[in-house]
């Protein structure tokens, strides 16, 4: 049996999060690097801005990722696609045009060590049946789940939220039992949860901040006053409405779109 130190804590590697089968792996600086990038790199883990991996420990299970991501696997595991025909295939590729997720999601199935790409984004690891009727999350978001977990493509319940709520028509869903990692570009502690307890309860957004809803809450983009006029005048015109029960994770610190295109930056150098 192969054995491996991934989840062995130094003084450089330390265990951000562990929930089910899925651990967070921190690296608390960056020491791989050359004199050009040496401050750079230094002044980015002082801010917290560090490499973080996700590592799936198998033991005759199941785990889906998303396309790409797989660093490298120890033991008895194998790989297959999430596609079920061709029906489901073409199904498959609808939802990738429409919500920016790939296609086909491999699958690791058997007993061993799974360890993703590294990333600067913050790993969030989620019991999805804590959201009930499930969770639907910002495109880009996943990065893998328990095989248990129900992945499907959900659409807005009126154009306008949509169009105006700088927002896609089409998001992905998730339900069922088992954990989800979820790529986040703001850390957990800086997330803000609101809970709806009451069918008439409302929570009103200026902006794309929502990461992540429960699926069965409503969804709609308004004006802040009754009138046209009246939103103009009081300078904040539309906002994104959610109406029900249910949960809300919100960024308060920046809006998504603008942390996708700094961090992409970042990233890709």
């Amino acid at each position: 049996m192969v054995q491996a130190n991934i989840l062995s804590q130094t003084e450089n590697r330390k265990i951000k999060e562990q929930k089910g089968i899925f651990s967070v792996v921190e690296y608390l600086k960056d020491i791989s690097v050359n004199p050009v990038s040496a401050q750079t790199n230094y002044f980015m883990s002082e801010m917290g801005f560090r490499h973080k991996q996700l590592v799936a420990e198998l033991k005759n299970q199941g785990v889906i990722i998303q396309a790409g991501a797989m660093q490298w696997v120890s033991g008895a595991i194998d790989a297959k696609t999430n596609v079920k025909g061709v029906g489901d295939f073409a199904k498959k590729m609808l939802g990738s045009a429409v919500t920016k997720e790939s296609a086909i999601k491999p699958m690791y199935f058997g007993t061993g060590h799974l360890v993703l790409e590294p990333t600067y984004k913050y790993i969030l690891l989620e019991d999805v049946a804590d959201w009930a009727d499930g969770m639907v999350i910002e495109d880009g978001m996943f990065l893998a789940c328990d095989e248990s977990v129900k992945m499907n493509v959900v659409s807005r319940k009126t154009l306008s939220s949509a169009t105006f709520g700088n927002e896609g028509l089409f998001n992905t869903s998730l339900s069922g039992q088992g954990i989800v990692a979820l790529e986040s570009y703001v850390p957990r502690e800086e997330l803000i949860e609101l809970v709806l307890d009451d069918p008439k309860d409302t929570v009103k957004i200026d902006g794309d901040m929502a990461i992540a809803w429960s699926r069965n809450l409503d969804f709609t983009v308004e004006r802040t006053t009754k009138t046209l006029i009246g939103s103009s005048v009081s300078g904040e015109g539309l906002v994104n409405v959610y109406r029900g029960k249910g949960r809300i994770w919100m960024a308060p610190l920046a809006s998504y779109s603008s942390s996708v295109k700094l961090l992409g930056k970042t990233e890709n150098k």
